[in-house]
């Protein structure tokens, strides 16, 4: 798979035979890594999480400008986004539960809204953030979070743009997200801390 280096972003070229994603059913995943056979499927391993390529979608990484150290994956679309980024929980808990409140909190803190309901994955938040275009008018943003507790891992999605207005497009993204393989390993690691993301060899080499 080749991958190339676009501002602060590693992408990958589209791939239409995206059979993983495209065959995701409700009763998917995501994935432990210790619950799949990786042989012969085709993923983007980007350490703590294995992506299928999706038809349409480039899968980029999203680094902090000051330290350099990517802070999440983007699966990015003309008409959409998905963020993905995965941290340590305890084995036996709902870290979810736990963290849901607080992003609610936040948004409202800084002026949005968030509202609960429940989703295919279960509880997610729906939530709206007040934004300036680049021409100065007031707009919204809206965007839906989804967790997923797995194996000693939290899974946490943003969906932006219409996956996260339109149900019927929200759809497909959320078979995209069943796909979606996390690799927690076996070190100790305190609650809460973000998995680390580690861009591939052949990603490093165009940097």
């Amino acid at each position: 798979m080749r991958f190339r280096r676009k501002d602060s972003s590693v992408g990958t070229d589209e791939k239409s035979a995206a059979a993983d994603a495209e065959g995701a059913t409700e009763a998917s995943g995501p994935f432990d890594v210790s619950d799949v056979d990786l042989k012969g499927t085709e993923r983007v391993d980007l350490g703590s999480l294995l992506i299928a390529p999706w038809h349409g979608r480039e899968v980029r990484v999203q680094v902090d400008e000051k330290t350099q150290a990517v802070r999440s994956v983007l699966v990015a679309a003309p008409d959409g986004a998905m963020e993905l980024r995965a941290f340590a929980a305890p084995r036996h808990g709902d870290l979810w539960s736990e963290v849901r409140p607080q992003i609610a909190e936040d948004l409202t803190r800084r002026g949005g809204t968030a509202t609960e309901r429940e989703g295919r994955f279960g509880a997610e938040l729906v939530c709206r953030m007040p934004v300036k275009r680049s021409d100065g008018t007031a707009a919204e943003q809206p965007s839906r979070v989804i967790g997923f507790n797995g194996t000693r891992w939290l899974l946490r999605a943003t969906l932006l743009g219409r996956p996260a207005v339109d149900e019927e497009e929200a759809k497909d993204w959320e078979d995209a997200f069943a796909t979606v393989v996390v690799r927690r390993g076996d070190h100790a690691m305190p609650v809460g801390d973000p998995l680390p993301i580690v861009l591939p060899d052949s990603a490093r080499k165009l940097g």
